[in-house]
């Protein structure tokens, strides 16, 4: 047996082939985009006030809301990010 390991072609052509950067950048806008609208929306209450009255210790609502904002930005920009790179390499292997 050898210890002599062949080389490995780099990762960051299959990246490049992929557009994993352009994707994030497209998943990364769309998270924040969402998360900016629905925070504006629940904060300044654009569709009118909550009908139940809500204790948020600590932080108070803008505090919770922005924490939950950033979940919402972070989750939508994996999603979108996964369903792009996940199209652009359907559409590599039918191309080859």
């Amino acid at each position: 047996m050898s210890d002599d390991r062949p080389e490995r072609p780099p990762v960051s052509g299959l990246l490049d082939a992929l557009r994993v950067r352009r994707n994030a950048t497209a998943g990364a806008a769309a998270g924040l985009a969402l998360a900016a609208l629905v925070y504006l929306v629940r904060v300044f209450e654009l569709l009118g006030p909550v009908t139940a009255t809500q204790r948020y210790p600590l932080l108070g609502p803008e505090g919770w809301f922005l924490g939950l904002a950033f979940v919402l930005a972070s989750a939508t920009a994996l999603f979108v990010t996964a369903a792009l790179t996940a199209v652009t390499a359907v559409r590599l292997a039918r191309r080859l």
